[in-house]
C-alpha cells in the first residue's frame, strides 16, 4: 500500500499542479488531503476541481470550516486580516463547491496491515486548530494522542513537515502544498513562505514502513502573475513572498 498525503493547499493550484504531477510518477494507490483547500490563494475552484478529479479522501481543516461559515472565523482561529480573503474565496465558489467542502471528514483511519494503524486529521485528532510541532511538550502529545489506538498519526495545519517518534508512536506532518512556512507560526507575526510545495508518501511493503517527506518546486512567478490580476484582498502579502528563492 502506497499513500500520498497533501495538505494546506490554500487556493494555490499552481503548487498543487506541480505536486500532482510528481505524484503521477510515484505509483500511489490513494491520495488523502488533510484539509485547508480553497482559501487565501487565487485559484480556489481549480483546487477543488483537481481534488474531485483525483477522487481524493478529504479531511476538513479549520479554513474549510471557516469558508463555509465565515461569521465564525475567529472560532476557527482565522486571523482578522485574512477574513476578507475568506469572503473573496466564497464569491468564487459554486453551490456544488460548498457541498463538496461540506462532505469533508473530520478524521480518516487506515490499516496498513501488520498491526500498523494510521489516523489522519488536520490539526490533531481532537480539533482542526491544534498545533503540533517538533517542540510540542510530551504532556500535550499525551492529551492529543493518548485516547487513540493508532500507532501512526499524520496531520497538517502547521505548514511545516515533521517526522517525530514519541514512545511507540510515529507523528508526521506532510507540510503545506500551497503555503510552506519558513518558520513555525507565531501569534502576531505574519508568516513568510518558501518557494516549494510539500507533501508526503507513506508505504508499507514486505514488513517495511517507509515515510518520504517530499519537496516539489513550482512556478512561483506564474503564481505571482495570477495574484496581480486576481483582486485578492491579501494580494500584497502574496507578492512579498518568494523574493529570495525563485
Amino acid at each position: 500500500m502506497r499513500i500520498a498525503f497533501i495538505s494546506d493547499i490554500h487556493g494555490n493550484f499552481t503548487a498543487l499542479e506541480a505536486v500532482l504531477s510528481d505524484i503521477k510518477g510515484q505509483s500511489v494507490d490513494q491520495v488523502i488531503c488533510l484539509g485547508d483547500t480553497a482559501t487565501l490563494g487565487p485559484q480556489p475552484r481549480e483546487v477543488l476541481d483537481a481534488l474531485r478529479h483525483w477522487k481524493t479522501v478529504n479531511i476538513q481543516g479549520n479554513h474549510d470550516a471557516a469558508i463555509l461559515d465565515p461569521e465564525r472565523a475567529a472560532e476557527y482561529e482565522i486571523t482578522d486580516y485574512l477574513v476578507p480573503d475568506l469572503y473573496w474565496g466564497r464569491e468564487h465558489l459554486t453551490a456544488d463547491d460548498f457541498e463538496f467542502i461540506r462532505s469533508f471528514q473530520s478524521t480518516y483511519e487506515l490499516d496498513f496491515g501488520n498491526n500498523i494503524q494510521l489516523l489522519a486529521f488536520h490539526g490533531s485528532p481532537r480539533a482542526t486548530t491544534d498545533l503540533i510541532l517538533a517542540t510540542t511538550p510530551a504532556e500535550t502529545l499525551d492529551e492529543h494522542f493518548g485516547p487513540y489506538h493508532a500507532s501512526v498519526f499524520i496531520g497538517g495545519h502547521s505548514h511545516i513537515q515533521m517526522h517525530r517518534r514519541y514512545g511507540k508512536l510515529l507523528i508526521l506532518n506532510s507540510g503545506s502544498v500551497g503555503n510552506a512556512f519558513l518558520h513555525a507560526f507565531s501569534p502576531g507575526k505574519v508568516p513568510s513562505l518558501l518557494p516549494w510545495a510539500e507533501y508526503a508518501i507513506l508505504e508499507y511493503k514486505q514488513g517495511l514502513f517507509d515515510v518520504d517527506l517530499r519537496r516539489v518546486y513550482f512556478d512561483t512567478q506564474s503564481l505571482q502573475e495570477l495574484v496581480k490580476v486576481s483582486g485578492l484582498p491579501g494580494a500584497a502579502w502574496w507578492l512579498r513572498q518568494y523574493q529570495n528563492g525563485q
